[in-house]
């Protein structure tokens, strides 16, 4: 094959050539002729890609139908239900109501009603009129030991970091949460000037402490009083884990560590930092929460609360256990789902690490109520969230107010190109190429981020009015149901069985809490099953090494 190539190049070159004296227009093909011939031998003596060695020049059509084929399923192919990891159908919604243009639909649903895993909400004949009534819900987020609650919208922007979202695109953010007063949550990257538009902060303290950060990558509480003084800052969130990446650190290169970003973190310029995947500042769930009192005292008494993707089920029941035995708690707890993803992210941890939204959601509000400790710790619900139906349905299991991230980037522009970790982000949405962001206009893109907010809150209030309800906070598991089968349909308090308040304080226990009962001890987040056969293993190790 290779020697064919050759062949057939050099006699095409000199077939141009000599049609090219006869007829001197037809040198020109030597300029389209001659940069494929190079590039057909050089794809013949590479020897990375065998299809290239074999096929020169014409297997690169693979790599080009490879790089067009998401945009041409997305643009040509794609079906209204259809797209991942969010489909047509929201992303349109978005669109529509960022830009403030008609959001109805002809015709009909485009669901099947009767697949398994369709859900909706029960309406009722006495459905309530809202128009005149007070159509901004709040929340109030501060439990006995906070001295400065925040009174927080049902629906906030979720942590996307300044570095994983550009400065216009962070500056539109907090631009749109200041005209619509709602609350944006900085990321673990730290509190940068880009966040300082006029909204609302809710500042996400990370493994790398950014923003609080010591020389040696610890705590540094001295930082950290100095950012929670901040008007800005309303309330303060420790990121335990997230749903793109649970359980996983991450590393920011030196090359990416820029002026801006290493001001905004707290670090050292072009140098490489990495976020450990767990905190230094505490090890067990009795020292996290003496840390949770620590920074509620440093920040003078605002909400301090905690982010997390459930993973061991046992773990939660240690920090309630922890919450009991040293008498704090935090003020509210972020669950983040496991289909969580604005975060750059290793297949394997997309995939298949963390529980989904609504089960760990309803087993973290359980665990709540179990212990008796529910009324004064707050549940805020992230991951897909698009929709007002979205955030009735998590409101409805238990939370009390909602985080968007993809949401929010979508009333930014965001096209779903599902190039966010190449730094090639058409939009300027998520990206550090200035030339790119550069193309998001802040003034604009600020106004569509408080429409999408303020139509979606409008649409809550509807279906809420719809199932006869006054307020939000009245939604609960009875409301929403779910088609599990054929044949079968239950309501979510089916799926998600209560707990009663306060059965966890005392045996019995509820028969789906005995394992976790069990494992969990207020002093490891590990199983006890598992510290017990750790610690003999220890002992057997050094008996051997003794004899």
């Amino acid at each position: 094959m290779r020697t064919k190539f050759v062949v057939i190049s050099i006699l095409s070159v000199l077939l141009i050539l000599l049609w090219g004296i006869a007829w001197r227009p037809a040198l020109w093909l030597l300029v389209l002729a001659v940069p494929l011939i190079v590039v057909g031998l050089f794809d013949m003596l590479q020897s990375e890609h065998s299809l290239r060695r074999n096929f020169p020049l014409v297997s690169r059509g693979r790599w080009l139908m490879e790089g067009l084929r998401p945009f041409v399923r997305q643009y040509l192919f794609e079906s209204e239900t259809d797209g991942a990891p969010v489909p047509r159908m929201f992303r349109s919604v978005v669109y529509q109501r960022a830009k403030g243009q008609s959001d109805t639909v002809p015709f009909g649903t485009k669901y099947d009603t009767y697949n398994n895993g369709y859900e909706w909400i029960a309406h009722s004949m006495g459905a309530i009129d809202i128009h005149g009534t007070d159509n901004d819900p709040r929340v109030l987020v501060g439990g006995p030991d906070c001295t400065q609650p925040y009174s927080a919208s049902l629906l906030n922007i979720s942590a996307m970091s300044f570095g994983a979202l550009s400065s216009n695109a962070i500056r539109a953010l907090n631009g749109g949460a200041f005209l619509g007063g709602f609350a944006h949550n900085t990321g673990e990257g730290g509190l940068s000037r880009h966040h300082l538009e006029g909204g609302d902060i809710i500042w996400q303290v990370g493994t790398g402490y950014f923003g609080c950060r010591s020389d040696e990558g610890g705590f540094d509480a001295d930082k950290f009083a100095a950012t929670a003084a901040r008007k800005e800052v309303k309330m303060i969130e420790i990121k335990v884990s997230q749903g793109a990446k649970p359980g996983h650190g991450g590393i920011l290169p030196a090359i990416k560590n820029t002026q801006e970003i290493a001001d905004a973190r707290g670090v050292e310029v072009g140098t490489m930092v990495a976020s450990p995947p767990a905190h230094s500042a505490f090890s067990t769930p009795l020292e996290f929460m003496h840390f949770i009192a620590k920074l509620r005292t440093l920040s003078n008494g605002k909400p301090i609360g905690f982010k997390l993707c459930v993973g061991r089920e046992s773990e939660v029941v240690a920090l309630c256990k922890a919450m009991l035995e040293t008498g704090i708690k935090p003020d509210f707890i972020t669950v983040d789902g496991g289909e969580g993803g604005t975060g750059a992210a290793p297949l394997e941890f997309s995939n298949s690490v963390g529980m989904p939204l609504r089960d760990g959601l309803a087993f973290v509000c359980d665990c709540l109520s179990g212990f008796d400790l529910k009324k004064d710790v707050r549940v805020i619900a992230v991951g897909k969230i698009f929709t007002a139906f979205h955030v009735v349905k998590n409101l409805s299991v238990g939370a009390d107010m909602c985080y968007s991230a993809r949401g929010f980037m979508m009333s930014l522009g965001c096209v779903q190109s599902l190039v966010c970790n190449t730094n090639h982000c058409p939009t300027g949405v998520a990206t550090q190429d200035a030339k790119l962001a550069k193309g998001l206009v802040v003034s604009d893109k600020r106004a569509r981020v408080h429409n999408f907010h303020a139509q979606t809150i409008e649409h809550v209030n509807e279906i809420v009015a719809a199932a006869g309800l006054r307020t939000p906070c009245e939604l609960n598991r009875t409301h929403v149901y779910r088609r599990v089968s054929q044949s079968e349909v239950c309501r979510y308090d089916q799926i998600f069985e209560y707990t009663n308040v306060g059965s966890l304080l005392s045996q019995p226990y509820p028969a789906r809490f005995e394992q976790q009962m069990a494992e969990s001890d207020s002093s490891s987040f590990l199983p006890r099953s598992y510290v017990a056969q750790h610690s003999a293993g220890i002992k057997v190790l050094d008996e051997a090494a003794s004899a």
